[in-house]
């Protein structure tokens, strides 16, 4: 007998090694054969075959059409039995490609790019093509609220809209350490026991705004000068923002340590977790670093607010203004008791909703109808 195929599409395979190795896990256990297709050749585990898409982000990439060709092909030959696909150029070529295929299709929106407060742009771009492929999706997966209801309101018609949390958080890996071995881990790096260290991890663009993080850090120096920025990842704007913490005169107090494989030994030294970011969908790092035990100071968006509870797991900023941000960094360098307090409660948090386990249930629990569904249809046909 045939074993059943699942085929995984996205932009770069990366996304998949990041985020979704449990899912693949899972379906190579249910006996199934799983392929991968996305730009890179990444060696991913759980993956028994492997194909370098042509695709590109940029929407009005031509390479983008020989992807789709290639996608079409792969569907034809392959007849998988459910197409998962992610990323906002994966999600539209497989969905175009499996238009004419008797699979299942799944989408995960990892937040849509129009949103309440978007630019205007956003919405006559990228609203249209989500709306006429939803008809295409049999599962829309959004994962956060506001994505959700939006979902709803605007009558996507996908076959089923679901709510997932996110991507799913190691919490047996991601958790809060002793006090010893924080400090341990802190000479190891060469910070210093009463350094106040904050931590973000994201790429340097536009959108994770980390200039205002610098700005913060230029507001802070002369009150507070055991408060250190630790800035984890890679990106366009990192030589921008090197020069702006010079011309600050913080440059002894920002700590740029470029793309880190492995952040958990920064957020186990640091102690308050920031994200300056304009737009999240359900942001990985600010969950990773609520699991280690870490209140968040982080500009209020859509994905901040699933996670982010003011007065509880920290606070969220309405405004950029560096002021706000000052105040509240102050009021918890000054309180170890307020910090342990928000710490916990929002570790808490992830164990109750965002952990691996619980998201990778929720994920299953929908592929589980379809493989049903499946086995019905077979019986139906003998």
């Amino acid at each position: 007998m045939a074993m059943k195929k699942i085929l995984f599409c996205a932009t770069v395979d990366f996304h998949f090694e990041k985020f979704h190795l449990p899912v693949m896990k899972w379906f190579k256990e249910q006996g199934w054969l799983v392929h991968v297709a996305a730009h890179g050749s990444l060696n991913l585990p759980y993956t028994d075959k492997k194909f370098n898409l042509s695709i590109q982000r940029s929407p009005i990439s031509m390479h983008n059409v020989q992807a789709y060709r290639e996608l079409k092909a792969l569907m034809e030959e392959n007849q998988y039995q459910i197409i998962d696909c992610h990323t906002p150029m994966g999600g539209v070529l497989a969905r175009l490609a499996a238009k004419s295929q008797k699979t299942k299709v799944i989408y995960t929106a990892h937040g849509f790019h129009f949103y309440k407060g978007a630019p205007l742009l956003n919405w006559l771009l990228y609203y249209p093509i989500e709306k006429v492929l939803a008809k295409n999706t049999d599962s829309l997966i959004t994962i956060n609220d506001e994505d959700y209801q939006a979902a709803n309101a605007n009558h996507f018609k996908a076959a089923a809209i679901h709510h997932v949390h996110g991507v799913g958080v190691d919490t047996t890996r991601f958790q809060p350490v002793s006090e010893p071995l924080k400090q341990e881990i802190r000479s190891k790096l060469g910070y210093k026991e009463n350094d106040f260290l904050l931590f973000y991890a994201a790429e340097f663009n536009k959108n994770k705004n980390q200039r205002l993080l610098i700005e913060i850090m230029a507001d802070l120096a002369e009150e507070l000068p055991q408060v250190k920025l630790l800035l984890a990842g890679a990106g366009p704007l990192i030589e921008e923002c090197r020069q702006l913490s010079k011309d600050k005169k913080v440059g002894g107090k920002i700590e740029f340590l470029g793309y880190q494989k492995d952040i958990l030994p920064y957020l186990n030294c640091s102690d308050l977790a920031v994200a300056s970011s304009l737009r999240e969908g359900l942001p990985v790092n600010i969950l990773e670093a609520m699991a280690c035990g870490l209140p968040v100071l982080a500009n209020k968006n859509r994905g901040h607010l699933d996670l982010i509870k003011n007065n509880s797991t920290g606070w969220m900023i309405e405004t950029q203004q560096t002021a706000d941000y000052v105040s509240k960094i102050r009021m918890l360098v000054s309180s170890p008791a307020l910090r342990k307090r928000m710490g916990e409660n929002g570790r808490k948090v992830v164990l109750d909703k965002f952990s691996i386990t619980r998201v990778l249930a929720e994920k299953t629990g929908i592929c589980k109808e379809y493989m049903n569904e499946l086995e019905e249809e077979k019986w139906e046909i003998h």
